[in-house]
C-alpha cells in the first residue's frame, strides 16, 4: 500500500480519476492519498477492477503475482515467457494494469499490489479461472449459421432508428421547455416522467432507456436537481436526421471496450443470441453483474439505433461495427424519409408537414405552433396562445406572416391571417413586471387598463397557484417572481407581455438550456474526491507524508529499513517495525537488537521496504 500511495502522489490528476472511477470507492472518510490507497485495496474495489479486465490482462496480472519477489518484483522477461508472448506484448498488457493502479513497473520489474494478488489466489475456490486457464488460448468459436441481411431487415431497423432519433429529439425539446426533477434515489419524478413520455411518444416504461441514451451522448445536463437540455443537445437538434443518428452510433461504438467490440464485430455476420454472451463472458471471466448489465445495454441500444433486430445484424449495423460510420450514415439516409422544406397551411389552423421538416425550420415553427402529431407527416396547430408565445420570444406580426408565407405550399389561409392580426393587436394588454417596494412582500405586479379583464384574471381558479391579490381595479400583485406569473398567465391564454421598470416590453425565453456539465460523465464525484485528496496532500509537509507512511506500516505490521541521521552527520540504517507515531516521534521495535526505539521524525532521512527474509 505504501508503494500505491506514493504513486498516487505523482500521477497526473486525469489518470488518477480514470483509474479510481471504475473501482467503486466510497468517498466517505477519505482524507488523503493513504486513505485513498487503503480504499483501493479493499476487496470490493479490487473486485470492481478485476471485473472490467479481459482474459489476457488478467493472465498478465496473475503471472506477475506468481513470479514477484516481495522486494525486487517480477522481471518483465519472465512474465513474457510465462505468458508465451514477446516482451512488447507483455509490457502493453502490464501498462494497462499499471494505469488502473493494480501494479507498478520500475526498472524492468513489475510490482503487483499484494491485495490484488491475494484476491486472484482465491479465484479457483470460487469457480473462477486459475492462472493456467487464464493463459490458455481462446476456445474455438461456437459454430453458428451465417446470418443474412435482407432489404426487409435493413428497412425495419432503419425505421426503428428513425423513431428513436425522433423520440429523443422530442424528449430533449420537452426538457428545454420545462426541466425534469430528478429524485434523490435516482430517476425522474412521476409527473415529469409522464410528461416526457407523452412528448416523446413512447411508453412510460421505455423512458429511462431514452433518458440514459440522451445522457450518454451529453444531450442533457444536470442542474439544481433537474435534468434539462444541454448546449450539446441544442446543437444536436439542429442537425439533419442522418447526422443526429451518426453522433449516437459513434458514441455507442466508442463506449465498447476494444475486446468486447472485437467479439461483437466478429459476430456481426451471425445472429446474436446466448452464444454471443458466452463469448463475451469468456473474455471477461469476472464480469458478473457489471458485464451482464453492459451486454444488455449494448444489445438494447443496438436495436434502438437500428443496428440489429431480433438478433439479426443490419447492413448499417455491420458498417458501424467496422468503424465505417460515414458509409453507414449514407445507407441510413437512403432508407429513411427525406427532409422537406415546405408545409401545408390549412383553414382549420393546422400545419401539415408531408415529411420530416428541416430541423432549423421545425425549430422555428415550434415557437409559433404546437405539435399535435409526430408521425412521418407531422401535424402542428397554431393558436392565439402559440402566437402570443412567439411574440414573447421576439417575433412580430410581420415576421410571423413572412415566415409562414414562405413555408407554405398553399398560401396564407384567411382564418390564419385574421388570427395573426387579432392576436398581435391584443398582445400586451396585460403586463407583468416587478412589484413596487411599497407592495412588499409581493414580488410581481400584473396591470391592465381593461378593468374587466383584470377582474377575470383575479377570479380565475387556474391561476390560484400564483396567489394573485387585487390591490386596485387595474392592478394585481403576487409573491412569486415576474417570470413565474408571466408564464402562468401565458399558459392560461391571456394576452400577456413582460415589461421592465420603465414599462418597456421585454422578451422572455422559456426554452431552458443548461450550461452545466452534461450528465453523461459518471466521474464527476470521483473528480471531487481526487481533488480533495490532492489538495490535502499539497497542504501537507514532507514530515507529515513520512508520518503517514510510518502509520500505514504500523497498521500493516510491516518491517522497514529506516535511515537515521546521526549526530556527526553519518547515516545509519535500522531494521525497524513501527508501532506508533505521535507528537513528531516514532516508536518501533528494532528487530535485530530486539529492543524498542523512539526516534524523532526529523532525524529520519528515508525509509525503504525491509530486505527479503528479514
Amino acid at each position: 500500500m505504501l508503494r500505491l500511495a506514493a504513486r498516487l502522489r505523482t500521477l497526473p490528476r486525469d489518470e488518477v480519476i480514470a483509474a479510481v472511477s471504475v473501482r467503486g470507492v466510497e468517498p466517505n472518510g477519505i482524507r488523503d492519498v493513504f486513505d485513498l490507497a487503503e480504499a483501493l485495496v479493499q476487496p470490493d474495489s479490487v473486485d470492481s477492477a478485476l471485473a472490467r479486465l479481459n482474459r489476457p490482462r488478467l493472465a498478465a496480472l496473475a503471472v506477475a503475482g506468481e513470479l514477484a519477489d516481495p522486494n525486487t518484483g517480477a522481471p518483465l522477461s519472465a512474465i513474457a515467457a510465462r505468458l508465451g508472448v514477446d516482451e512488447a506484448e507483455a509490457r502493453t498488457r502490464l501498462e494497462v494494469l499499471e494505469a488502473r493502479l493494480l501494479l507498478t513497473i520500475a526498472d524492468g520489474a513489475v510490482h503487483p499490489i499484494d491485495a490484488v494478488t491475494e484476491r486472484l489466489r482465491t479465484w479457483p475456490a470460487t469457480g473462477l479461472p486459475t492462472t493456467d486457464e487464464l493463459i490458455a488460448p481462446a476456445p474455438p468459436a461456437l459454430v453458428r449459421d451465417e446470418g443474412e441481411t435482407t432489404p426487409f431487415i435493413d428497412r425495419i431497423t432503419a425505421e426503428r432508428a428513425f423513431l428513436t432519433v425522433s423520440s429523443l429529439a422530442e424528449l430533449i425539446g420537452a426538457m428545454a421547455v420545462e426541466p425534469a426533477r430528478e429524485l434523490s434515489r435516482g430517476g425522474l419524478s412521476l409527473p415529469d416522467s409522464k410528461r416526457l413520455a407523452a412528448a416523446a411518444g413512447i411508453d412510460l416504461d421505455d423512458l429511462p432507456s431514452l433518458v440514459d441514451l440522451a445522457a450518454r451522448n451529453g444531450l442533457v445536463a444536470r442542474e439544481n436537481g433537474h435534468r434539462s437540455e444541454s448546449l450539446e443537445g441544442e446543437n444536436w437538434l439542429l442537425l439533419p436526421t442522418t447526422e443526429r443518428w451518426a453522433r449516437l452510433v459513434t458514441t455507442w461504438r466508442g463506449s465498447l471496450p476494444p475486446e468486447m467490440l472485437e467479439v461483437v464485430a466478429d459476430s456481426a455476420q451471425r445472429p446474436w443470441g446466448p452464444s454471443l454472451r458466452e463469448e463475451i463472458a469468456w473474455f471477461y471471466p469476472a464480469g458478473g453483474e457489471w458485464l451482464e448489465k453492459r451486454i444488455t445495454e449494448v444489445s438494447r441500444e443496438a436495436e434502438a439505433l437500428g443496428l440489429a433486430t431480433g438478433g439479426a445484424v443490419s447492413e448499417i449495423g455491420r458498417r458501424v461495427l467496422a468503424g465505417e460510420i460515414a458509409d453507414a450514415a449514407e445507407t441510413f439516409g437512403e432508407l429513411v424519409p427525406k427532409h422537406v422544406d415546405r408545409v401545408y397551411l390549412q383553414h382549420d389552423l393546422t400545419v401539415v408537414s408531408p415529411g420530416p421538416l428541416d430541423p432549423a425550420l421545425d425549430a422555428r415553427l415550434r415557437t409559433m405552433a404546437d405539435v399535435e402529431g409526430r408521425e412521418l407527416a407531422a401535424t402542428y396547430r397554431i393558436s392565439s396562445m402559440s402566437i402570443n408565445r412567439a411574440l414573447t420570444g421576439g417575433e412580430t406580426a410581420e415576421s410571423l406572416h413572412t415566415f409562414l408565407s414562405e413555408l407554405s405550399l398553399t398560401g396564407m389561409p384567411q382564418p390564419l391571417e385574421y388570427l395573426l392580426s387579432e392576436t398581435a393587436s391584443r398582445y400586451g394588454r396585460v403586463r407583468v413586471g416587478a412589484a413596487d417596494a411599497s407592495d412588499f412582500p409581493a414580488r410581481s405586479a400584473v396591470r391592465s387598463d381593461d378593468i374587466e379583464l383584470i377582474g377575470t384574471i383575479a377570479v380565475d381558479q387556474s391561476l390560484s397557484a400564483v396567489g394573485l391579490r387585487q390591490i386596485s381595479p387595474t392592478h394585481l400583485v403576487s409573491r412569486f417572481a415576474p417570470e413565474v406569473v408571466f408564464w402562468a398567465l401565458s399558459d392560461a391564454r391571456y394576452p400577456v407581455a413582460a415589461e421592465d421598470a420603465e414599462g418597456e416590453i421585454v422578451r422572455l425565453r422559456r426554452h431552458h438550456v443548461s450550461t452545466s456539465a452534461p450528465v453523461s460523465d459518471p466521474r464527476d464525484a470521483t473528480a471531487e474526491l481526487v481533488d480533495r485528496v490532492r489538495a490535502a496532500d499539497a497542504d501537507g509537509t514532507e514530515q507529515s507524508w513520512l508520518a503517514r507512511q510510518l502509520e500505514a506500516a504500523a497498521r500493516a505490521k510491516l518491517a522497514l529499513t529506516v535511515s537515521v541521521r546521526m549526530p556527526g552527520g553519518a547515516i545509519a540504517d535500522y531494521l525497524l517495525e513501527p508501532t506508533s507515531v505521535a507528537n513528531g516521534r516514532m516508536r518501533a521495535r528494532d528487530r535485530k537488537a530486539d529492543i524498542e526505539r523512539t526516534l524523532p521524525l526529523s532525524a529520519i532521512a528515508g525509509i525503504a521496504p525491509a530486505p527479503a527474509g528479514d
